[in-house]
């Protein structure tokens, strides 16, 4: 019985100066094994900085509490169920960060890797937009870049002639403001997934960065210009100023002056399509991309270009995006902060994963919080390549066109509405 006695009081006082030597002892372990809360906020470190607990049996009750959810699967009774409901849901997120962050440091992932936090904060993006006021001005009374030297490489051979696939890859080849990957701008695709899947694979943005030289350009220019020009919402009816109307008029003769829109027009004459003067002929490339045309139920709503180019939002049967295949409309829209990159859509064929060097893309993003379940665009590439490819097909091709464009199988898909206008028209990568 005595025993028994000095047993009940060595634990009632001397409890305290074995639960110190315990928690020295014992800190080693603790430390090895913190818990994920710890891990993922960053507590530990700051307790490290701050040299450690200043209250020791506050951290002892802590470590307590801690262990008995760990090692019971209890909740502790004091806490309020809502507050334990919040602190689990914090939890489960903390813990799929944590355990992406570890993948990204374990995986290769040929080259780059997915980064397991919140994405960061885009620093602001200043575009050149002084330039824009004067696109406003009389297309006879703005200043445009000097015609490319063609040489006489701009004539359609045989082989071209006979097959779209060889005509469009010649645009590819044409195409001397594609920008490359690295030096104009840099991409980061994250994670894949499958088109049903909801979950945000890409915890960056889509656009690490974008050289401001880009913006310079006198066609990229022109072509940015004209993107806010639009309401995003479909069966929106539109209204064109008459400074909107010079703006189109004078992005068409700057591109105009390009080699892939000489090589266009030269193909679509000898193809009986095109009138042989080049000043008709650019107004027959004015009306087809901006004239306006309904859709959603009102006249006067759309255009090819802001469908294809800017992009809209259906609210019929629910809202959803549609067109928007334009990758500096992504990007401006992504600096702004009005869309969210949601991971690349897994590629038909293993191993064909893109990465930043990758031009080519199929993706999901929301746009205003709207989702595009599946998108694809053609990366750093001209808006005068866009447009001709895009013309070139509508022109000379059907719905689906199965064309080679450099490195790339694609088949273009160009929708008409009626005879003489384009519904849609996107790029499609191919196995």
């Amino acid at each position: 019985m005595d025993g028994l006695i000095r047993g009940l009081v060595d634990v009632a006082i001397g409890g305290n100066e074995r639960r110190g030597r315990d928690d020295e002892d014992n800190s080693r372990d603790e430390r090895s094994r913190s818990s994920w809360a710890d891990v993922v906020s960053g507590e530990e470190e700051d307790q490290n900085r701050g040299g450690g607990s200043s209250h020791p049996s506050q951290g002892r009750r802590q470590n307590v509490e801690e262990n008995q959810w760990e090692n019971k699967g209890e909740r502790i009774p004091t806490r309020h169920p809502r507050k334990e409901e919040q602190e689990e849901n914090t939890y489960a997120a903390k813990v799929t960060q944590q355990q992406d962050f570890s993948e990204s440091q374990q995986e290769d992932n040929d080259g780059w890797e997915t980064v397991g936090k919140k994405k960061p904060a885009r620093q602001s993006h200043k575009v050149q937009k002084e330039q824009w006021q004067d696109y406003k001005l009389p297309a006879s009374e703005q200043h445009y870049s000097d015609d490319v030297e063609t040489h006489g490489n701009l004539e359609p051979s045989q082989l071209e002639l006979s097959g779209l696939s060889e005509a469009c890859n010649k645009l590819w080849e044409l195409d001397s403001n594609r920008l490359a990957p690295g030096n104009d701008y840099q991409i980061d695709c994250g994670d894949g997934k499958r088109v049903h899947e909801r979950a945000d694979m890409a915890e960056g943005l889509l656009f690490s960065w974008v050289s401001d030289e880009v913006f310079r350009k006198p066609t990229f220019a022109r072509f940015c210009s004209l993107l806010d020009n639009y309401n995003p919402n479909e069966g929106y009816k539109e209204v064109v100023t008459e400074e909107e109307r010079q703006e189109q008029a004078a992005f068409v003769e700057e591109i105009s002056r390009t080699a892939v829109i000489k090589y266009l027009h030269k193909y679509l004459v000898i193809k009986d399509v095109a009138p042989g003067s080049y000043q008709e002929f650019k107004r027959m490339l004015t009306s087809l991309w901006f004239d306006l045309y309904g859709r959603g139920g009102t006249s006067g709503s759309s255009s090819a270009f802001e469908h294809v180019f800017v992009g809209e939002i259906k609210q019929s049967g629910g809202e959803q995006v549609s067109g928007f295949h334009n990758w500096l409309q992504f990007y401006l829209e992504e600096a702004k902060g009005t869309v969210d990159y949601q991971g690349y859509i897994f590629p038909r064929r293993r191993g064909e994963i893109p990465d930043s060097e990758t031009q080519l893309l199929t993706i999901q993003f929301e746009w205003n919080g709207v989702l595009k379940s599946v998108s694809s665009t053609l990366v750093g590439v001209s808006p005068e390549f866009e447009l001709a490819l895009y013309t070139m097909c509508f022109f000379m091709g059907r719905e689906e066109n199965h064309i080679q464009l450099g490195p790339y199988n694609v088949n273009v898909k160009c929708y008409r509405l009626g005879n003489n206008r384009i519904g849609s028209a996107f790029p499609i990568a191919e196995s």
